[in-house]
């Protein structure tokens, strides 16, 4: 059972995991650096601890203490609560619902061990922005694929930001960093996998024409500003693209994402999109 830990001092160093979130750079430093990430808000502080992740500490204003109180009888991590405004003057931003909690980072699966388990999944190359990250794995989760593969530059996952869009499927989607990114066109094709690079490219085709019938299929996405990298471009089996309407050349990367995952889901069940 958590200790409880009511507390007067902001400057208690037992808060050290929660001073001042609103640094991205900072945050992502220590977060990495001290094997840690923040989870915001009831429903994804119950979700992290129920998918098995085990928290360090927990900080939380008086009022939410009952409502969570199932999830601190399950840990012997201190649970810090202060009242709402300090809570606020400690992290530098308002808590959402009030309720945070530290956790010990988990080890990923290496790339081959989600590719070898999984037959569809989507592949982000080079996406900084959290809130898309977070976006992207909230589709892939709820239109039925199994895994996502990241570039080395690809925004953390286990960001703040990243955690609450995704509405904690961050917790349980399996998804794996891919240090070599140059020979991740051929790590897919030697698992099987047939390739789907989301591109404007000339030579694109449109995302209902490809082939219907694969046993495994990654649809790659890139960064808002410059899409893929040429090397994955040329490197997918197919250019696909989304049939847009006149003067609307592309949708936010998330919602392409999501549409592109739709249609997939069609093909494994119908055999047709």
């Amino acid at each position: 059972m958590a200790e409880i830990v009511r507390l007067e001092d902001l400057d208690d160093p037992r808060l050290r995991d929660y001073v001042d979130l609103r640094d991205v750079q900072m945050r992502l430093k220590h977060e990495v650096a001290g094997g840690i990430f923040l989870a915001e808000g009831e429903k994804v502080v119950r979700r992290a601890v129920e998918s098995g992740h085990t928290p360090r500490s927990f900080l939380m204003a008086p009022k939410w203490l009952d409502g969570l109180s199932d999830i601190l009888d399950t840990t012997d991590a201190p649970c810090f609560v202060l009242d709402e405004k300090s809570v606020e003057k400690v992290t530098g931003f308002h808590v959402h619902r009030g309720a945070l909690a530290a956790l010990e980072r988990p080890e990923l699966p290496t790339p081959q061990q989600v590719l070898a388990d999984a037959r569809r999944v989507v592949v982000i190359e080079d996406l900084a922005d959290h809130t898309n990250v977070g976006a992207i794995f909230r589709s892939v989760a709820a239109l039925g694929f199994d895994a996502v593969l990241l570039s080395p530059r690809c925004a953390d996952p286990l960001y703040r930001r990243a955690i609450k869009v995704s509405m904690g499927s961050v917790f349980w989607l399996p998804y794996a960093r891919v240090d070599d990114w140059y020979g991740a066109p051929e790590l897919l094709r030697e698992a099987g996998y047939t390739t789907y690079a989301m591109t404007l490219a000339d030579d694109s085709v449109a995302i209902d024409q490809v082939p219907r019938d694969v046993e495994r299929l990654a649809v790659i996405v890139g960064s808002e500003g410059h899409g893929l990298t040429a090397h994955w471009e040329q490197g997918a089996d197919y250019r696909v693209t989304i049939p847009m309407a006149a003067d609307i050349d592309s949708l936010n990367v998330a919602s392409s994402v999501a549409v592109a995952c739709w249609g997939s889901c069609a093909a494994a069940s119908q055999r047709s999109w």
